[in-house]
């Protein structure tokens, strides 16, 4: 088996929306981070209404990891085939061979020659590192590439930067081994898997903490997709943190240990890097 793993990349979503049009749409839906109770309330006296404060304004990258595998596996198995024949027919000659009828049946022998081939996106959450189908939403908006140092020049501008806590590594294996399936074959002729795109994508999340009667509650603004959250979070304990290169990216692995459902463990050599996937892709000469 050969598996080809792309070179990690880390991408930065471009906001579509300025700190003061969020912090606008978050005030305008206050009181929905308070419930129901304070929502009426505002509707019964204005002047409670407006007793908020905004205690917190973060702007901050949020992660999210997008993986795309294909798999590609040819094989040859023998198989029969049961031919139904008329009910008078005793037996069938095919070439040299003498084929009896049993049933009401012939039975063919052959070689099949087989081509599987799949291909996926997965998408997962970087904070909770579930596999979120739903973040497929950002897949239009613009992006660019980004490195440890562009991280690192959003932190000292008071940004934010989140770190995922899913690793690329172990996400990787999950996909992987999720891929790998058993063939039923007599003979392998090529098995092949390729994660051609290892993504840290960060998109732009505005959040404000509001103090209301006593309680304190927290608005979400989505910078790409312009939806708010009423039960929103801060990461003001990552403010000012730089985060290491080595703690984003970790795929930098020359074999794996997988899994593979219906066999041993296998343990599989990888080829990492952008030039070897596309010297796959490009015809030969």
């Amino acid at each position: 088996m050969e598996v080809v793993i792309a070179e990690e990349r880390i991408l930065v979503l471009a906001d579509r929306f300025s700190l003061d049009h969020a912090e606008g749409r978050a005030w305008s839906r206050r009181a929905d981070a308070f419930g129901t109770g304070a929502k009426l309330g505002g509707l019964l006296n204005r002047a409670t209404s407006e007793d908020y404060e905004c205690i917190y304004r973060e702007r901050r990258l949020q992660p999210f990891w997008r993986l795309h595998v294909t798999t590609v596996a040819e094989y040859e198995r023998t198989r029969n085939y049961a031919v139904p024949v008329a009910p008078s027919v005793r037996s069938v000659q095919i070439g040299e061979q003498t084929l009896p009828v049993d049933q009401g049946r012939i039975v063919l022998s052959g070689l099949e020659t087989c081509l599987d081939e799949t291909a996926r996106d997965v998408l997962f959450d970087g904070l909770t590192r579930a596999e979120t189908p739903a973040l497929n939403v950002y897949d239009s908006f613009a992006s660019s590439l980004a490195d440890a140092a562009t991280l690192a020049a959003e932190t000292e501008s008071g940004t934010v930067v989140v770190p995922p806590d899913a690793k690329a590594s172990m996400l990787v294996r999950e996909v992987m081994a999720s891929a790998i399936g058993r063939i039923d074959a007599d003979r392998v002729l090529e098995e092949r898997v390729t994660v051609d795109l290892v993504d840290l994508v960060y998109r732009p999340v505005y959040a404000f903490r509001y103090r209301h009667g006593g309680k304190e509650a927290v608005i979400e603004f989505d910078g790409l997709t312009g939806n708010t959250r009423p039960d929103g979070a801060t990461f003001e304990q990552y403010l000012g943190k730089i985060l290491e290169p080595k703690f984003l990216l970790d795929v930098g692995v020359e074999a794996v240990n997988i899994f593979v459902p219906g066999t041993q463990l296998v343990r599989i050599v990888v080829e990492q890097g952008a030039k070897h996937i596309a010297a796959q892709r490009s015809p030969e000469a």
